[in-house]
């Protein structure tokens, strides 16, 4: 399973499940639960098929992830030591900005899953974190390992990392960003997502 697939899978299957199966659940995958069932709600609407309709379905499927994401917490961690280095206006010009960088790669993803079945594994939790391990099979019965990392904020459990196969999606852009960085500079990775933005 090459990297770049593996990142695809990370994004994908963080949104859309099949039919789904559990022997535990409590509060973190009910609510990782609560909002698979949404995307999948969106994503069956017959009234919000079609190309006409994709810009309505992918904003609608946006929101309901928006709410079990710590988008904010993501970018932190992406940048690592050199988060606390940025101003105020530097994280409110980054966290969008990496956000959108996601969005990009999962949209269509999302819109052609062809996930077959998810089995909830297990639930970790140790206060206000909790791990939740899941096997997702795919239509060709290819089975993928997942772990969500989630932290509670106030009642919502939000997903702050996750892997696919042992490949955390964050440490994966820490990674990249901390090169660009020390190479160069933060304005410079600003720079680039600029760009990519620009892409679009």
């Amino acid at each position: 399973m090459n990297r770049t697939f593996i990142i695809q899978a990370i994004l994908c299957v963080s949104f859309t499940f099949g039919r789904a199966a559990t022997g535990f659940a409590g509060e973190p995958l009910e609510q990782l639960r609560q909002t698979t069932d949404k995307v999948l709600s969106v994503l069956a609407d017959q009234a919000l098929k079609g190309s006409a309709k994709t810009r309505e379905r992918r904003e609608r499927i946006q929101k309901i992830v928006d709410e079990r994401f710590d988008w904010e917490e993501m970018a932190r961690r992406s940048l690592a030591r050199h988060w606390a280095q940025r101003t105020p206006e530097e994280k409110r010009e980054f966290i969008p900005l990496f956000k959108e960088l996601l969005e990009r790669v999962y949209a269509d993803k999302v819109e052609g899953y062809s996930w077959n079945k998810i089995l909830y594994e297990g639930e970790h939790t140790d206060g206000n974190y909790a791990a939740v391990k899941v096997k997702i099979t795919t239509a060709k019965d290819q089975a993928i390992h997942v772990e969500y990392r989630i932290w509670k904020k106030g009642n919502d459990w939000l997903v702050y990392d996750f892997s696919v196969e042992g490949v955390g999606l964050v440490n994966n852009y820490r990674t990249q960003f901390n090169e660009i960085i020390l190479k160069s500079s933060f304005q410079e990775l600003i720079k680039r997502l600029k760009a990519k933005s620009a892409q679009n």
